[in-house]
């Protein structure tokens, strides 16, 4: 009976090392049939049936030099005119103390703090005259540039128009960004084909593709949410009476490979998109997101189509997590 067990121990020992070899190359195929080792660079916005084919079809990123040249905001939007067209206006600000807002922290998916408050005292944060407690960044995700900054929305444009008629469909939301340069993205990816236009400062990507899905540690976390205390800290609320939240819980900038020694297989992509340049960010990708300070910029979600690709990621996602029992939570 012993040597049964032993037997079958090693055969599914054996199962799962022929599994992982599998995984492994599906990554290194994506690499070397299609996927580019560096985001490339168009200098002119595709037509939009080049744009679906070359880029949309295949899945992969690229950026786009002169796509928002002609964007009334790549010049007006200053300091000194947003105080002048927004500086009394109240907009919604996410808190952190460390600038990670929707981030595994301490064992725990942790949101900012979410308050309200005038435009010209944010820009006051931004260009460091005031130095609060805490990591501030305007980055609500419900359309907010077309719902709440309509005093500016002629300086952009509410679509792009080359990728409406690729996507056959207008955005699902428009959002506008600013912040702080400690304010990071943790890494996540979206449902939505993303096209991320920088107006001013820098963002930096850390993107790994859908089939390096294997390699990408995921929990189950408790969400929570900070709070500043009357003491200038933070406490961390936990959200009751909520599911827990699938989120990774590993820094692509500084992983531990010896907890997460998987990732170690992973090879992620990094680029720099400047003011005036657009980023298409293909749905299902994996990204991390850095900015400098007082960085702007405005993104369009265009929903995804939920075809093959969808279901084959989707599948690969069981599987993985068939394999890593992740999704169970120790008693």
């Amino acid at each position: 009976m012993r040597n049964c067990k032993h037997m079958m121990s090693s055969e599914s020992s054996l199962e799962c090392e022929e599994l992982d070899q599998c995984l492994q190359d599906v990554a290194v195929e994506a690499r070397e049939l299609y996927l580019e080792p560096e985001v490339p660079y168009l200098d002119l916005p595709p037509s939009p049936l080049d744009f679906h084919r070359t880029w949309v079809s295949p899945n992969k990123p690229v950026i786009i030099r002169a796509a928002i040249q002609h964007w009334p905001a790549l010049s007006k939007w200053k300091p000194q005119y947003f105080r002048q067209t927004l500086g009394q206006k109240e907009v919604t600000v996410a808190v952190t103390p460390n600038g990670y807002a929707d981030a595994v922290y301490d064992g725990k998916f942790i949101m900012p703090e979410e308050r309200t408050m005038k435009f010209s005292s944010f820009l006051d944060i931004m260009e460091r005259k005031t130095q609060p407690n805490g990591v501030f960044y305007v980055q609500k995700q419900n359309s907010n540039f077309t719902e709440e900054f309509q005093e500016i929305i002629s300086d952009a444009d509410v679509e792009i128009s080359w990728a409406t008629e690729a996507f056959g469909e207008r955005p699902d939301a428009v959002n506008f960004w600013m912040g702080e340069e400690a304010a990071v993205t943790s890494m996540h990816k979206d449902h939505y084909e993303n096209l991320y236009c920088v107006i001013s400062g820098q963002k930096t990507f850390t993107l790994l593709p859908p089939t390096d899905l294997p390699f990408i540690p995921y929990g189950l976390f408790q969400p929570a949410r900070y709070h500043e205390n009357e003491e200038d800290t933070f406490d961390v609320i936990d959200e009751e009476g909520v599911d827990f939240v699938p989120w990774i819980p590993v820094d692509p900038l500084d992983p531990d490979l010896d907890r997460y020694p998987e990732f170690g297989h992973a090879h992620p992509l990094t680029c720099t998109v400047q003011a005036g340049e657009m980023l298409y960010l293909p749905s299902l990708w994996f990204h991390h997101v850095q900015q400098s300070q007082g960085c702007i910029a405005v993104n369009f979600w265009y929903d995804m189509e939920y075809d093959i690709k969808y279901n084959y990621f989707k599948f690969m996602e069981a599987v993985v997590a068939r394999k890593n029992n992740v999704f169970k939570r120790k008693k």
